[in-house]
């Protein structure tokens, strides 16, 4: 397993990855979970979509995308901001140069690579590396997000607790909430899965 940044993809690799990834993102949202989100073709999009984030995603040996997070930052537009400003204590997000907005996390816990000894997922340990690490190389430092109870939990047993930026507020009926979390060196280590492999070093801010 791989894990990759494409921003504004422009080959036809990046473009096959990107269509894997929202693929991946209808079984997830619109099919595992039944969130109320929007999927044509068995594809899921956004609004945020449009705004080019940068995409991490963790590759299977096959080539299948089987992890996938959007990032953009903080101090533009925003879902946390846009779509979720319940979830913030004060109704608005105290943004900075170097805070990322992490959204549209997921993974394909099916995937037989990444069921690993550890009680976590490899392929999730991998995409948060993955994200830890990109943003280190870009110059962020905190990455906000919000989520529901049950994710908190698995970040925390990860050893990457959250900061919350407010209560816990019922959302569509999931107990969602809004924190921040830390990228750095130290949380990179403790993340990192063994056999963790990025492209980033090489890509760096191009990628």
């Amino acid at each position: 397993m791989r894990v990759k940044a494409i921003r504004n993809a422009k080959s036809l690799e990046d473009l096959n990855l990107l269509d894997q990834m929202h693929r991946l993102r209808a079984t997830v949202f619109g099919g595992r979970l039944s969130w109320k989100v929007h999927c044509f073709e068995g594809r899921e999009f956004d609004e945020f979509d449009a705004l080019s984030p940068t995409y991490i995603l963790a590759i299977a040996t096959d080539d299948r995308v089987v992890g996938c997070a959007r990032l953009l930052p903080a101090v533009g537009t925003t879902m946390l901001q846009t779509v979720f400003p319940q979830l913030l204590e004060t109704g608005r997000l105290v943004a900075h140069s170097q805070m990322i907005e992490s959204s549209r996390f997921c993974v394909d816990t099916a995937f037989a690579e990444g069921r690993g000894e550890s009680s976590l997922h490899n392929t999730t340990l991998a995409m948060f590396a993955g994200i830890v690490e990109w943003c280190m190389l870009n110059g962020y430092t905190e990455i906000a997000t919000a989520t529901d109870l049950r994710f908190e939990r698995i970040l925390k047993r990860a050893g990457w607790p959250m900061r919350r930026l407010g209560s816990p507020t019922m959302i569509n009926e999931t107990h969602s909430v809004a924190g921040v979390l830390t990228a750095d060196q130290a949380s990179f280590d403790r993340l990192r899965p063994q056999h963790y492999h990025s492209s980033f070093m090489t890509h760096q801010k191009a990628a």
